[in-house]
């Protein structure tokens, strides 16, 4: 089921009214589903009727991505902000402290969750913050030049390429290892996604200086890694485990960023398995 909610958000400038969409489905304990930049919340497809056999999903769309709006004027999309939204996101929802799994920015934004004792479980799929400085900028130039691509790709050209499995590669290989498991439309709707992502440049630019460089203690935390992660390299992973001692360091194997497609049945179990 797809909703949208609102909900108030305080900064120093006072309270700021926060809409976001969301889709539910599933039954069990909560969990929160978060996407990475200039994607969506259908990233998550291939796993939800998987998980939603166990949990209660909540897969949601980021300030700025997919169906929902921006941050209004005065509220910034750095981490401490969109902590907030997620938490608020949380009480409208009359979710106490959900499981929650991410990929990319919504990994290191499960991972924030889990460090301020909003949620009770994290899995971080490639999550971002655990990189070098020349890392970050390869990372953002990557992302930005993705962007750029798919401004300027006319709409027919996008779904003829989508159309095949070469097409589908040219379009989406930099995130999966194996695009040409993604349905034609999925490839279509993210690359319009992309396009339309009116929180990409303000997210991007937030994230400018974000490293992750606290343990997470308390609760169980699962960094899960593609070995073909071409956007975040995999060594990423051993510095989160070095800084999250206690979290579970699982390996991929064939998967790259957005392990959900490449893999379906490993990621939903990984996700699963750290969210008991």
């Amino acid at each position: 089921m797809s909703a949208t909610v609102s909900f108030k958000v305080t900064s120093p400038q006072g309270p700021h009214t926060v809409t976001l969409s969301y889709a539910r489905v599933g039954r069990g304990a909560p969990l929160l589903l978060l996407h990475g930049i200039g994607h969506h919340r259908q990233a998550w497809d291939p796993v939800v009727d998987i998980l939603a056999t166990e949990r209660e999903v909540f897969a949601v769309d980021l300030p700025g991505f997919g169906a929902s709006p921006a941050l209004p004027d005065g509220l910034t999309h750095d981490l401490p902000t969109m902590n907030a939204a997620l938490g608020g996101l949380c009480e409208a929802l009359e979710l106490d402290r959900p499981h929650v799994a991410g990929n990319s920015l919504g990994g290191l934004l499960a991972l924030e969750l889990g460090r301020s004792r909003l949620v009770r479980s994290v899995t971080a799929l490639s999550p971002a913050g655990f990189w070098t400085p020349a890392e970050r900028r390869y990372a953002f130039t990557v992302l930005s030049g993705m962007r750029g691509i798919a401004e300027r790709m006319p709409p027919r050209l996008v779904e003829k390429l989508a159309r095949s499995a070469a097409g589908r590669a040219v379009l989406t290989s930099t995130i999966y290892a194996r695009p040409g498991r993604r349905a034609p439309e999925a490839v279509v709707a993210e690359t319009r996604a992309l396009v339309e992502a009116i929180g990409f440049a303000r997210t991007l630019r937030a994230g400018g200086s974000v490293r992750f460089t606290e343990d997470v203690p308390g609760i169980p935390v699962t960094v899960a890694w593609g070995s073909r992660d071409r956007l975040l390299i995999p060594r990423q992973g051993v510095r989160a485990k070095r800084i999250i001692p206690r979290a579970r360091l699982v390996r991929l194997p064939g998967c790259g960023h957005v392990p959900m497609n490449d893999d379906p049945a490993l990621v939903a179990r990984v996700i699963l398995d750290g969210s008991r």
